[in-house]
């Protein structure tokens, strides 16, 4: 049992701590068959901690850019799993520097905080983070047919270009084509609560 109350110096996200029993239960079919995972943009280290808690079959290695590694890196370590190492730095708009592959990534809120062209580099940067065979998993909000899912989303969406013209949610289709490009299939549209999405993608070379 992960308890969180000796972390209370860390940077806590309450939106992760309501998400992530609804993700796990996703996740435990998603990656039933995988061993290794890379989470993409970790942010406060709540999910991987609960992930790697209740998915001990998996080797879960967390990651961000170097800002949020110190804080990242405390709340791991202090979790002290085995199957969780200390996260790595990895920035998406730099070449993957891994030693290994994984045939699994997962990535939750990010793509609508990237840049387009950053999201673009992230598929591409696939074929050199993956196995054959991974699977590819993605959380957050999408539009479909350039319509936002509901009121809130799309309050969310205009409160991101306020902050940065190059954030926003993203259309489903051109995420979807990102991934066909680099051999993902989406398998499986999860409807998740507070009008999120959990995408599952398996790779077919």
């Amino acid at each position: 049992m992960i308890t969180l109350h000796h972390n209370a110096d860390l940077p806590f996200s309450q939106a992760c701590e309501n998400n992530k029993q609804p993700i796990l239960a996703v996740l435990q079919q998603a990656f039933a068959h995988c061993k290794h995972i890379l989470e993409v943009g970790s942010g406060t280290g709540q999910h991987a901690v609960h992930f790697a808690a209740s998915l001990p079959h998996l080797h879960w290695q967390a990651s961000d850019q170097a800002i949020y590694l110190p804080d990242l890196t405390q709340r791991i370590k202090r979790s002290a799993i085995a199957n969780l190492p200390l996260p790595v730095l990895f920035d998406v708009t730099q070449e993957p520097a891994f030693i290994t592959t994984f045939d699994g990534i997962y990535t939750a809120n990010t793509l609508h905080i990237m840049p387009w062209p950053v999201v673009q580099q992230f598929f591409m940067h696939l074929n050199m983070l993956c196995t054959p065979d991974a699977v590819l998993c993605i959380y957050g909000p999408f539009k479909y047919e350039g319509r936002f899912t509901s009121d809130s989303n799309q309050a969310f969406d205009l409160s991101l270009k306020q902050r940065d013209a190059t954030m926003g949610i993203r259309d489903i289709e051109q995420v979807v084509a990102l991934a066909e490009q680099q051999g993902f299939l989406l398998v499986n549209d999860f409807a998740m609560p507070a009008n999120n999405q959990l995408l599952q993608f398996h790779r077919s070379l």
